[in-house]
């Protein structure tokens, strides 16, 4: 859900192809009644001054 925040963190880039499995806090979609849609967005800053390089966003419906 867009208003709640489910976790998240910070990853530095060291030419990974793939974040490592744990590198992130998730507390998994618990939704109180019915369905909705989790969305997850990775954001690619520099570390210079954190300007966006780029955004990835992926959505989905729970419980499927």
């Amino acid at each position: 859900m867009p208003n709640y925040n489910h976790g998240g963190g910070v990853v530095a880039y060291n030419d990974l192809k793939a974040i490592p499995s744990g590198a992130l806090k998730n507390k998994s979609p618990c939704p109180p009644n019915g369905s909705h849609v989790c969305e997850w967005t990775a954001t690619a800053q520099t570390k210079k001054n954190g300007g966006k390089i780029g955004i990835a966003k992926a959505q989905r419906k729970y419980p499927e």
